[in-house]
């Protein structure tokens, strides 16, 4: 799964996904389910729309009590009600620089931090919903898909978070339907010898906590 990711937008953000320019982004390195991000559309050319992660499937009568959905299985994007209509008309990119993982040892839990070993910005495959609401107040909500791990975060869990090769972002955000053998491969797991993982500061357990320290290696420990 994905439960935690940063996004660091850097100079050229407008430009690394075709976007109108605008204000840049504030850095966030601790982004938690609940927090509202930045998220692209390609309605009417790529857009920047702050959204809420969790997403809020449209059957749900009582968006306040009922569950969120963070994450959205590759595999079942067009078999479960909470996702098939979305992943045909509604998929978004969700920009990112890294997410968290936490390995199991021993009784504890240790945070990695993922990332590709560029450094650079890719984006998530994304799925949303827009919930009417009086102006100014409609309910917008993504969920991150998730895909099979590569070697890189099998160690650390048996899914990962779908991120998009450049070549796929502008399929996944063209308007219509996907089919199913497309949709195995744009979401297929990244390449592992472009990514690494190393391990970071317990902070990070506290989605309250958000700074560039969180992403730092331990002493020693680091890529």
């Amino acid at each position: 799964m994905c439960g935690r990711f940063t996004i660091v937008p850097t100079v050229d953000f407008y430009e690394r996904f075709g976007l109108p320019h605008g204000t840049r982004p504030a850095p966030k390195y601790n982004v938690a389910p609940g927090q509202e991000v930045p998220v692209i559309t390609g309605e009417g050319g790529n857009r920047l729309v702050p959204m809420t992660w969790g997403l809020i499937a449209p059957f749900v009568q009582d968006p306040v009590g009922g569950r969120p959905i963070i994450n959205a299985r590759a595999e079942t994007l067009l078999s479960r009600p909470a996702f098939r209509d979305a992943v045909r008309g509604r998929r978004c990119l969700v920009p990112a620089t890294g997410f968290y993982e936490w390995k199991p040892e021993g009784r504890r839990r240790v945070p990695f931090y993922v990332r590709l070993k560029a450094g650079t910005l890719f984006a998530f495959a994304g799925i949303y919903e827009v919930r009417p609401g009086p102006p100014g107040d409609s309910l917008a909500t993504f969920a991150i898909i998730t895909t099979m791990p590569n070697k890189v975060v099998s160690p650390l869990h048996d899914r990962m978070p779908a991120i998009l090769g450049r070549e796929n972002e502008a399929r996944w955000l063209q308007a219509g339907e996907i089919g199913p053998g497309d949709l195995a491969g744009v979401l297929a797991p990244y390449p592992a010898p472009e990514m690494e993982a190393y391990p970071v500061s317990g902070r990070v357990n506290d989605p309250a906590n958000d700074g560039p320290d969180l992403v730092r290696p331990l002493a020693g420990l680091g890529p």
